[in-house]
């Protein structure tokens, strides 16, 4: 194996400029990742796709498979795109390994080589035979081999490791992103990673209501994100938002959360301003909590002006749960931080904004922006 090949899907059908465009990002972030995971090599488009040339191709797959806008990375060998090269290339892969059955797949970029993709299929398959007892099997084989013939080079491999797929990351606007270090934050906010769009974390510490713990798994949670985008500035906001929260739990009972989510939307949006964002994320799907209906989602929105996304908002727990899995988010984000003690004992389901904000503590938004004016900007490294 001497490289890594990366396929890419969604921008694969953009149109040229921005394909090229988006390409020239994904490079870069490809780059990114291999350099922050201590891997050499260099990074090159050919022929519609990224080829990591390194020596370490097993490594390069797995970190440009955490990478937005890959879809799938294998780790290859080069050679000459000629029938008798590739043959012996997939015998020298199988030979030595532990497989019962097998497949050969093969295609080409182009129409001009002097074999068709089904031959060079059969005849790969009869090469690996030749090192193995294992069977043909083109329904379920436990390997699959295969060839990706270009015009002046053929990449043979035997792994494909999945990516994210999507975009890449900073081929959109930034997003201000709300985190907490619980399960549903983390994930919306990586899909928008995936969506091409940065992230800027914003954690509300919550004084009395929170803890250290529940700081350190916001924290947490920007590092797991910051790994999907070794490029970009992925540092938390922290907003000391204590004793705004102690006068909101002091002026209100029933509706004392919607409130809390108005002024975390209103801090997000200051700070939206601050970095030129165009929106804020949130972790929110429709039903999940009582914060969370269709009712209360409007009257939490209404604190702001920017667009409010939820990537998560018609996802189902367990769904969510499945993707902080993966995302490496879950384990730290299931301790119990104490956060839960903000939250009154009968919660208001069907909110109403003008009876809200009666409630309310005075000028809670214009507060909120004060909070986060105030707002530190912390280094992962020291947090």
């Amino acid at each position: 194996m001497d490289c890594t090949v990366v396929r890419y899907g969604e921008l694969g059908v953009k149109g040229q400029s921005v394909r090229r465009r988006m390409e020239t990002r994904l490079r870069e972030n490809i780059a990114a990742a291999l350099e922050s995971d201590g891997i050499s090599g260099s990074v090159e488009r050919r022929h519609g796709r990224l080829v990591v040339h390194t020596t370490a191709p097993e490594a390069a797959a797995r970190a440009v498979t955490a990478v937005p806008g890959v879809a799938s990375a294998s780790p290859a060998v080069r050679v000459s795109p000629e029938a008798a090269e590739i043959e012996a290339a997939l015998a020298d892969l199988a030979r030595g390994r532990e497989f019962d059955s097998y497949a050969v797949r093969a295609s080409r970029a182009r129409d001009d080589h002097p074999f068709t993709s089904p031959e060079l299929e059969q005849s790969g398959g009869a090469a690996v035979g030749e090192v193995t007892d294992a069977t043909v099997d083109l329904e379920a084989p436990a390997v699959t081999f295969e060839a990706d013939v270009r015009p002046d080079v053929a990449y043979v491999f035997a792994a494909r490791h999945e990516g994210p797929g999507g975009l890449p990351v900073g081929t959109q606007a930034p997003l201000v992103a709300l985190v907490s270090g619980g399960i549903d934050s983390p994930v919306a906010a990586a899909e928008m990673l995936r969506r091409g769009a940065p992230v800027i974390p914003v954690y509300v510490d919550l004084g009395d209501y929170g803890g250290v713990d529940h700081r350190a798994r916001a924290i947490s949670t920007c590092e797991r994100l910051a790994a999907r985008a070794p490029n970009t500035d992925c540092r938390p906001y922290v907003v000391d938002g204590g004793d705004t929260l102690d006068d909101i739990a002091s002026a209100l009972d029933r509706g004392r959360m919607l409130s809390v989510r108005r002024y975390f939307f209103a801090v997000a949006e200051a700070i939206a301003e601050i970095e030129d964002a165009a929106g804020i994320v949130t972790g929110e799907a429709l039903g999940q909590k009582s914060s969370q209906t269709a009712r209360n989602l409007q009257v939490t929105s209404a604190a702001v002006e920017l667009p409010v996304h939820r990537p998560l908002l018609s996802m189902d727990k367990p769904e969510i749960t499945e993707r902080a899995r993966k995302l490496g988010t879950y384990e730290e984000a299931t301790i119990q931080a104490g956060c839960n003690r903000l939250a009154p004992d009968t919660p208001e389901t069907d909110g109403r904004l003008e009876k809200l904000r009666d409630l309310e503590p005075d000028n809670l938004l214009e507060r909120a922006r004060e909070d986060a004016l105030a707002a530190t900007r912390v280094s992962l490294s020291d947090a």
